[in-house]
């Protein structure tokens, strides 16, 4: 079909402001014609979904499944997005940081997960709409005035959970650094708010499988590390509670989704340089990652709840614990 959706019919949707059922019927069989989604179809697609104001309800699935073909599976390798086209979807959904409608970011949700790699920004990117609604009020899920700023809900818990998820394929196990600053974030400015219970079970999973990954223990897939277990259904300020609760087993439930290293040490002196280079730097990542949680938990402030579960957890669980992260550890039992 070229470099555009170009047939009569089609082009004339461009002068309406109303897509109909049979227009997507038309649509779906114009562009998967010939089984190739380009960029200049998915760039007419975009252009219709903002100047029709009326839309169907079949418009949104074609739209999110025609445009992910194109950035998902039409550049070789398949199912790898590249930076470029990772670029142009956050410059195409994007005003001033914020995707412009929910469609859009169901299509940036859509497109994690059915990528099998992605580049580590749009995983962060993606969580960022959920705290910008979240903390600021801004951004498409508070269509509908159902969000309340300043509190997560259920609802947004899902979603994040979702995303988190989707960017855990193709061995992107660990939770980054960026995906662990948004909920840092998310934590902070809404500390006080009565959050729905799986909130906290979310921030401390997540964030335990970023530390724990950093320090050497062998990571659970995603879905296993981040699964709801309900051990936060009923919070109570102690941390037995917290722990108690876990349908897993309390604190040894989220242990044993991870592998201790083992004797690395003797492991090590089977190994070549290289091998131990990359320990070397395993090490620097440590310390580094250290320093980072150390400088964001309790800054100047008591320790929310959910921040001493997590610290109680990794002062069971690490059995080398780095010097940055003692003082904050002597604080919980």
């Amino acid at each position: 079909m070229g470099e555009q959706i170009g047939s009569a019919p089609v082009a004339g949707l461009a002068s309406k402001d109303r897509i109909m059922a049979e227009d997507v019927v038309m649509l779906r069989a114009e562009v998967f014609a010939d089984g190739v989604v380009t960029r200049g179809e998915a760039e007419a697609l975009f252009a219709l979904d903002a100047t029709a104001k009326d839309k169907c309800s079949e418009w949104p699935q074609f739209f999110v499944e025609a445009v992910t073909d194109y950035i998902v599976h039409q550049e070789k390798p398949a199912g790898y997005i590249s930076e470029d086209n990772a670029n142009w979807l956050v410059s195409t959904i994007s005003r001033d940081g914020l995707v412009d409608s929910l469609t859009e970011l169901e299509l940036l949700v859509h497109v994690l997960e059915r990528a099998k790699s992605s580049p580590g920004r749009l995983s962060a990117y993606a969580l960022e709409q959920v705290a910008h609604a979240v903390v600021d009020g801004k951004g498409p899920l508070m269509l509908g005035g159902a969000l309340v700023p300043g509190l997560v809900a259920k609802a947004e818990v899902d979603l994040l959970r979702r995303i988190l998820y989707a960017y855990g394929g193709d061995g992107n196990i660990a939770v980054t650094r960026a995906e662990a600053e948004v909920l840092f974030r998310i934590n902070e400015q809404t500390s006080a708010a009565d959050n729905d219970p799986s909130w906290n079970e979310l921030f401390v999973k997540a964030l335990a499988n970023f530390v724990m990954c950093s320090a050497g223990y062998e990571a659970p897939t995603r879905d296993v590390a981040l699964r709801r277990d309900g051990f936060f259904d009923h919070t109570e300020p102690e941390i037995g509670g917290f722990f108690g609760r876990m349908v897993s087993g309390g604190l040894a439930g989220i242990m044993e989704a991870y592998r201790s290293p083992g004797d690395i040490e003797a492991e090590w002196e089977s190994k070549n340089r290289a091998a131990e280079a990359l320990a070397r730097r395993a090490e620097t990542i440590d310390a580094d990652e250290a320093k980072w949680l150390a400088e964001r938990i309790g800054a100047g402030r008591p320790l929310h709840d959910n921040e001493r579960a997590l610290l109680t957890l990794i002062k069971h669980a690490s059995p080398e614990i780095h010097p940055a992260l003692k003082p904050l550890l002597d604080k919980v039992a």
